[in-house]
């Protein structure tokens, strides 16, 4: 069983992926879009992309991707994220990591290298490639990517010691499950009134069925046209959930509820 994800490698999915295949079963993309496309089409079994940090919040390109391609979340990994500096010397002029990388070491950034430019790059282990290239480079990533003519320079700089990032492990849409403690789905009502809203949320409400996440994104259709991501606390084998799902699929009757599937959480140190 073959399982992508965002590489090169060293990636904190890279290193979340290792929970679900060996070293040799897993291979790289560029892209978050990429992975979950190649699994949506067959081309492969599984696929890790991260989909919400505790800082940073979701993860918007692999939203889109949900909404875009018919995929099963079969999976849930949740693990800390350790930031750390990397570079070959202590001095230098650019600090390249992932956007959301960045955006988590903000305040050390700012504090101790407020003259440093910053360069968003596909994925933290890019940015350690960056600076293991060029030492005019620093890279943010997992201290265990050092070596190789590159040191740590500070540890943990992440700007909450609670940092952690949520992934999820997706397969072909086929093998989505009813089974486990939670479910991810997708709503595109494909209208718009006031309290739209609010009715979609009854239905969880009246069912005692918590909420662990409501997201909206842009549907690309038109300005101010939107699709819900919605997780609850709870499984789709639920009488209860089976039950709420029947009122969001009346409200959303012009548009569609996909559901992403049931799953398990497992926290993995890294």
């Amino acid at each position: 069983m073959t399982t992508l994800t965002l590489g090169p490698e060293g990636t904190y999915s890279h290193r979340a992926a290792r929970a679900v295949a060996d070293d040799e079963d897993i291979e790289f993309r560029e892209s978050v879009t990429a992975i979950v496309e190649a699994v949506a089409d067959g081309e492969y079994d599984r696929g890790v992309v991260a989909v919400e940090n505790s800082i940073e919040g979701s993860v918007t390109e692999s939203l889109d991707a949900f909404a875009n391609h018919e995929v099963a979340v079969v999976r849930e990994i949740i693990t800390p994220i350790r930031h750390a500096l990397l570079a070959q010397e202590e001095s230098f002029e650019v600090v390249a990591s992932h956007a959301q990388a960045l955006a988590q070491c903000r305040s050390y950034l700012e504090e101790h290298y407020p003259e440093a430019d910053l360069e968003a790059v596909a994925s933290t282990a890019r940015g350690v490639e960056r600076a293991r290239e060029d030492p005019r480079f620093a890279g943010i990533g997992h201290p265990g990517n050092a070596g190789e003519g590159l040191r740590v320079l500070a540890e943990d700089i992440q700007d909450q010691s609670s940092n952690a990032t949520r992934f999820v492990v997706v397969a072909p849409a086929e093998e989505r499950s009813e089974a486990g403690s939670k479910s991810s789905f997708i709503v595109y009502p494909d209208v718009d009134y006031p309290g739209l809203l609010l009715e979609m949320l009854e239905p969880f409400a009246d069912r005692d069925i918590n909420l662990t996440r409501v997201e909206s994104r842009p549907s690309g259709e038109r300005l101010g046209d939107y699709v819900f991501h919605i997780d609850v606390a709870a499984g789709l084998y639920e009488e209860r959930t089976q039950s709420a799902l029947a009122d969001i699929e009346e409200i959303a009757e012009q548009g569609w509820v996909r559901r992403l599937g049931s799953y398990d959480s497992e926290t993995v140190l890294e």
